[in-house]
């Protein structure tokens, strides 16, 4: 029990105090193992190396730099709405910008391409 301002605060952590079992228990609660359908298609996306010219700049191309569903609606001149960007809604959106500048990266690193017109 902690007194602050003349009040009793009671934190149960230190009332019931840290026995073996309470900690197996908890210990049992946070360990469950997480089923995650999507990591090997996130891990194949990782591995992707690029090593053809005409491949990178068609991922480049496809591939958008900037959230394409973001919008602002505007009405007579003023804004009445906006359409956040949805694209980190997507599960495996940190692959394809990852994949997108392995791609702009090559063509810079390995075929000494401007890469102005892909941004």
């Amino acid at each position: 029990m902690i007194t602050t301002n003349k009040q009793h605060i009671i934190l149960p952590a230190f009332v019931e105090g840290v026995t073996k079992e309470n900690q197996q228990v908890n210990k049992a609660l946070f360990t469950r193992r997480k089923v995650d359908l999507l990591q090997p298609l996130r891990n194949w996306f990782d591995s992707l190396e690029i090593k053809n010219r005409k491949i990178a700049k068609l991922i480049a191309k496809l591939i958008p730099a900037q959230c394409p569903f973001e919008r602002d609606i505007v009405l007579f001149g003023h804004k009445i709405a906006h359409i956040p960007p949805m694209c980190k809604l997507n599960p495996l959106y940190d692959q394809f910008v990852g994949l997108r500048f392995r791609a702009l990266c090559y063509l810079v690193d390995t075929c000494g391409e401007d890469i102005q017109s892909y941004c």
